[in-house]
């Protein structure tokens, strides 16, 4: 849908329709021509959920069918044409009255590219739910009733031997609330003999508190309701309260008596359901016990298998310069040890990479290693991120939590952005690393933790310790083994390489032949300074991959070409030659947020897995978590 008519559209006014069940059909359909936004046709059905009459609709700009949602309607429209069929909830149109619509619109292709949308009120669809639930809860309520009223039946009878023979507690209590007989189910389970209970108020003698020991009013009691509203009442979450002072949980059903018509009081059935409770309880622990496992398996398993994405993208540190053959060497020295690594450098020069390398090399290696972006943790979440939580110990804790240090035990915690942890957080982490154990939130056991430590940062720690941002004993503990990473422009050597190696990876996931890389391209990249390294080099490769045809690769390097020369030692705004755009964070960041946004749309806000958003940028589901967290994408 491109917003403007066709010059010349065509005319279906007064066409031969679109079949008997379009003119006929109960649901509301219009047919749209997207490429002129223009209604084509809309069925009676239509017209009268739209409060417009056919021939205002046919002919009507689809966007003025929907005032203020042009680009929803866009992105829905261009969705349906990309899958076949899809639905959304967020389009509103205007009935002829002004009002805004609730719908729920499905559309699907139809031949010569025009789109069927099925508009299904959803207002409608909520009422006749409603209504089949109070037809349910009627049948079952006159169910019920009928059977309760054999049993007064019976006791009008005198028939005491259902009474006695019962299991089940039985009471009944007149339109007063009075309790008018007791069975012996109901003495034993109560410790109130018939003859105490009897003409007393049953409400203030058994029920009247709540399981949490507040007041249960008289006014609130399903009980009362029963003889007053005239309908069934069941009840599974209260309590019923002992002579002894103590409760019990009970299930009831409340079902009024009538005489002649009138409502005289109701005849209560309940049962003990302690035995039930505490079963259910003990198989709430199991399967949390279970659940908590199964959790820190599928999470080791996670890290896994994005280890095994990320080695599969990368397969290696890339390069033959003297920068990189100097990091290979200092891999190689530390990686049989135990040291402490602190990576340090630019953003985007993969120091991630280089903290992989360092485990894949170590006696770890058959264990996991477990990243933590330590920008992307709120505070108050710091220490359950890290440590985990026990259930119960902060509102939403669920169930309790393994944190990243338990779940790296044996294997090797990377921290990215190590300097980002805030000043006061900070002696936490130090505890940990120098003790070696750790305590869930909520929880006294003492944990005992085996993990190698991999720190990274972009920042100067030495100057952040001068400032008093980053505690100096923190700095010292991480900055046994320091490792620099190199900036792409400090070893240009290494583009060839690089890209070349990107270019493969790149038509690989896309699933395109891979382009050709020609002398031109090489130069061409040679000519710019890289300020996002080698994850902008990613970017630049991957867009030419896909703007790529007849096998040439096509780099859009016009932005970067109006940046700071190659032989300039980063870009730098302030002296930038006049006509050049200097490097700008902030749209690149605003770029990033927009392809997310528009992936996650196609997706349908599936994010992980096959046909998700990650799959589709060609991202580590991770990554991309991290990404919407960062740009405070909402997550529907």
């Amino acid at each position: 849908m491109t917003g403007g008519l066709r010059d010349e559209p065509v005319d279906r006014d007064h066409g031969p329709g679109f079949g008997a069940a379009f003119e006929a059909g109960a649901e509301a359909m219009l047919v749209l021509d997207p490429d002129a936004d223009r209604i084509v046709d809309a069925n009676d059905a239509a017209a009268r959920l739209l409060g417009q009459a056919r021939s205002v609709l046919r002919g009507m700009a689809a966007s003025a069918l929907h005032p203020g949602q042009r680009p929803a309607l866009i992105v829905f429209t261009q969705g349906v044409l990309a899958k076949g069929r899809w639905w959304t909830h967020t389009l509103t149109p205007r009935h002829g009255a002004g009002r805004a619509l609730t719908l729920e619109v499905v559309g699907a292709v139809l031949p010569d590219g025009l789109v069927l949308f099925t508009l299904y009120d959803l207002d409608e669809r909520r009422q006749r739910q409603v209504d089949r639930e109070a037809d349910r809860h009627m049948r079952a309520g006159l169910s019920e009733w009928q059977r309760m009223e054999r049993i007064f039946r019976d006791i009008e009878r005198e028939n005491q031997l259902i009474l006695r023979a019962a299991g089940e507690g039985i009471y009944g209590v007149n339109a007063e609330g009075v309790t008018t007989f007791l069975n012996p189910a109901a003495e034993r389970m109560l410790g109130w003999a018939a003859a105490d209970l009897v003409g007393r108020d049953m409400h203030s003698t058994v029920h009247h508190t709540h399981p949490d020991g507040c007041h249960y009013p008289h006014r609130d009691c399903p009980i009362y309701a029963a003889f007053r509203d005239g309908a069934v009442h069941q009840v599974d979450d209260e309590v019923f309260w002992r002579r002894d002072g103590t409760s019990f949980p009970v299930e009831y059903t409340s079902t009024p008596i009538r005489d002649r018509g009138a409502l005289v009081g109701a005849v209560i059935v309940f049962r003990d359901v302690s035995q039930r409770r505490e079963a259910d309880e003990r198989l709430r622990q199991a399967l949390a016990e279970v659940v908590s496992l199964r959790e820190r398996l599928e999470l080791e398993n996670a890290y896994l298998k994005e280890e095994i994405r990320a080695g599969s993208h990368h397969q290696g540190i890339i390069g033959r310069s003297p920068a990189i053959e100097a990091i290979r060497r200092q891999i190689d020295l530390v990686a049989g040890t135990d040291a402490t690594v602190l990576i340090t450098g630019e953003s985007g020069t993969g120091k991630e990479l280089i903290a992989r390398a360092i485990h894949e090399a170590s006696r770890r290696r058959e264990r996991p290693l477990v990243r933590v972006n330590c920008a992307a943790v709120p505070r108050e979440l710091f220490e359950s991120e890290f440590f985990g939580h026990a259930k119960g110990a902060f509102t939403g804790a669920l169930r309790d939590r393994v944190g990243r240090f338990e779940l790296a035990d044996g294997g090797t915690l990377f921290l990215d952005e190590v300097g980002e942890i805030p000043l006061d957080l900070q002696s936490k982490l130090l505890r940990v690393l120098q003790e070696r154990s750790f305590e869930r939130v909520g929880e006294e056991r003492t944990r005992a933790v085996d993990v190698r430590l991999v720190a990274a940062t972009n920042r100067d720690l030495k100057e952040e310790v001068r400032r008093g941002r980053f505690r100096g004993d923190l700095y010292f503990r991480l900055n046994v083994f320091p490792i620099g990473a190199t900036p792409l422009r400090e070893r240009p050597e290494d583009i060839p390489l690089i890209a070349q190696h990107m270019l493969t990876g790149a038509a690989h996931r896309l699933g395109v032949p891979e382009p050709r890389l020609t002398e031109g391209d090489v130069r061409r990249l040679l000519r710019y300074a890289w300020p996002g390294n080698v994850r902008e080099l990613e970017n630049v490769i991957e867009r030419g991959v896909i703007l790529a045809q007849r096998g040439r690769l096509r780099l859009d390097l016009s932005e970067l070409e109006e940046t700071a020369p190659r032989d300039a030692a980063r870009p730098a705004p302030a002296t930038a030659a006049p006509g050049r755009r200097p490097y700008n964070e902030a749209e690149r960041r605003a770029r990033d947020r927009a392809e997310i946004v528009e992936a996650l749309a196609l997706c349908g806000g599936k994010v992980f897995g096959p046909g998700g958003a990650a799959d589709l940028l060609g991202l580590p589901p991770t990554t991309l978590a991290s990404r919407i967290k960062s740009y405070g994408i909402p997550k529907k």
